[in-house]
């Protein structure tokens, strides 16, 4: 994978990565966990395409968290990062490709330290900007 290779020489490190179990996902979670040094990689459930975003932020999103990477599927991603930038699964903030990183930095703490809508887009890597 291009994307993680280009990842890890800027530096990019990971602290857990989780993936929805399906092939594919797990292929490269391990792949991106290769590249950045990340030993804690596992299967989660509620990743599917379909999945309620709103659990999985409750289950993964904390104020204490440390790095956490989700390989997953759309639209699944893309509702997850709505949520957790504009406080709507439905609000689209990033135009998702098959193969690219997306950075979420927390921006701030919502309501009773809520997840929802207290992260901003850091960067975002695309294959063709990796490419060598």
């Amino acid at each position: 994978m291009v994307v993680a290779g280009h990842a890890a020489v800027r530096g990019v490190r990971i602290d857990r990565i989780v993936h929805s179990g399906k092939l594919r996902a797990e292929q490269t979670a391990i792949i991106l966990a290769d590249a950045t040094y990340c030993t804690d990689v596992s299967a989660h459930s509620g990743l599917a395409p379909s999945d309620d975003v709103r659990e999985a932020v409750a289950r993964l999103v904390h104020p204490e968290s440390s790095s956490l990477a989700i390989v997953g599927h759309l639209p699944f991603l893309d509702r997850f990062a709505s949520l957790l930038v504009a406080g709507d699964p439905d609000a689209h903030v990033v135009a998702f490709r098959n193969a690219g990183l997306v950075h979420l930095v927390r921006a701030g703490t919502g309501e009773s330290g809520e997840a929802a809508g207290s992260f901003a887009v850091s960067w975002l890597l695309v294959p063709e900007l990796a490419a060598p």
